[in-house]
């Protein structure tokens, strides 16, 4: 049996006239040969009546702290709206279609209630219905505790359900339908002449997505990349290919470009703020061990660590500023917090041990007079911290330095 995962995003089954290019998707993959399975997210975006953060907001009217559980109930009912019209839309059809749940889908999760990680997926009664010729359509974004509660797999999560189900299906492909024609090599909203990616590995969309990318959750990409299934995110709204994600692009298809390149794309991350902690003699040998342990502590992320003699610099988002502050003040520590920062990152599997990277990376920036805040590298990215402003100009130089419009 081949077996297919599509999954459709909010802008994809938002109208009835959308949806009827969801159908048109879903007819394709039939004519050739497989069998599809559908998972699709709550329908449209904030201020649509059944999106996600719709709910969200009529759930905390009632009381702004509302428990993660209650939460997750109401967060559930938007992709369960969604998969019950588009089962809909495909019996009007004439297909058998059939809608399910996270949790009638097979995907058991832990209790951790709007942010559950799966702890397995069963996917017996899928197959079942496969079997009879039915089309599964499955509710994005939600999964089941092994006793019946519902959960929520956190922001992306639908992308991470067509992944894991691809995964215990032994799928031939996932496609993730969204809004765009694949993975850019910008955001085309800064970089006009930004290009679609005709292939790219596991290991380098992952980073994009970490950087900043929102195009595929990394969750997913990490999930398929375990079981080697090829990903391909493209368009409902065209017939464009899309961009294959892989690890080795197969020797068949002629539509995939592969090159030897040394960067694959630029992302950014806005609204972060550096903090940098001064430390003395006073503070004990121990010193960056008790502040990384307290903000671990309080739920804080830390990102663009640097360590130094006497000083500690790092990253965390701004909506976690007051609460770091705070935290730091009772560590006696000595600090300072600079706010309206972003992080710009240049991605590729080919930068490994490749000499100039760093100096091509510096050279476009100091040559804008962009300020420089911060560095850090791996082998397969270089981030930088720059003040917000300088966002765009930032992404601008980095994709023309490193060729990514050719």
């Amino acid at each position: 049996m081949r077996i297919i995962v599509q999954k459709f995003g909010g802008t994809s089954v938002a109208s009835p006239e959308v949806r009827e290019l969801v159908l048109r998707k879903i007819e394709i993959a039939r004519d050739q040969g497989f069998n599809p399975v559908v998972v699709v997210s709550a329908m449209g975006r904030q201020g649509a009546p059944y999106a996600t953060d719709t709910l969200i907001d009529i759930a905390r009217s009632a009381y702004k702290n509302i428990a993660d559980r209650e939460l997750d109930q109401i967060m559930c009912c938007g992709e369960m709206i969604s998969a019950v019209i588009m089962a809909g839309t495909l019996q009007a059809a004439g297909m058998d279609a059939v809608m399910l749940t996270g949790g009638n889908a097979g995907i058991i999760t832990d209790d951790n209630f709007t942010d559950a990680r799966i702890s397995k997926c069963d996917p017996t009664r899928i197959i079942s219905y496969l079997k009879q010729g039915k089309v599964p359509v499955v509710c994005g974004f939600q999964g089941m505790t092994g006793e019946g509660e519902f959960t929520t797999l956190g922001r992306g999560g639908s992308d991470t359900s067509a992944a894991v189900l691809g995964a215990a299906l032994k799928a031939d492909m996932i496609e993730i339908y969204t809004d765009v024609e694949g993975i850019m090599t910008a955001d085309p909203r800064i970089v006009e002449n930004a290009k679609i990616l005709d292939c790219i590995s596991y290991g380098e969309v992952c980073q994009l997505a970490h950087q900043g990318a929102k195009v595929i959750h990394p969750r997913a990409v990490e999930i398929a990349m375990q079981k080697n299934i090829p990903l391909v995110v493209k368009s409902t709204f065209s017939e464009a290919p899309g961009t294959l994600i892989t690890n080795i692009a197969k020797e068949d298809n002629d539509n995939v470009n592969v090159v030897d390149r040394v960067a694959t794309g630029v992302t950014y991350l806005a609204n972060i703020v550096q903090v940098k902690v001064h430390l003395d003699d006073t503070m004990g040998n121990d010193a960056s061990f008790k502040v990384f342990k307290t903000m671990a502590d309080n739920g804080i992320s830390v990102d663009l660590i640097n360590i130094h003699p006497g000083e500690i610099m790092f990253t965390i988002n701004a909506d976690q500023a007051e609460k770091a502050s705070i935290k730091l003040k009772r560590l006696s520590c000595k600090f300072e917090i600079l706010e309206h920062c972003a992080k710009v990152s240049v991605v590729g599997g080919g930068m490994r041990e490749v000499p100039g990277v760093m100096a091509n990376f510096i050279e476009a920036l100091s040559r804008n007079k962009i300020v420089i805040l911060q560095t850090v590298d791996s082998h397969t990215s270089i981030s930088v911290l720059v003040p917000q402003s300088d966002v765009g100009a930032a992404v601008k130089s980095l994709h023309e330095k490193f060729g990514l419009s050719n």
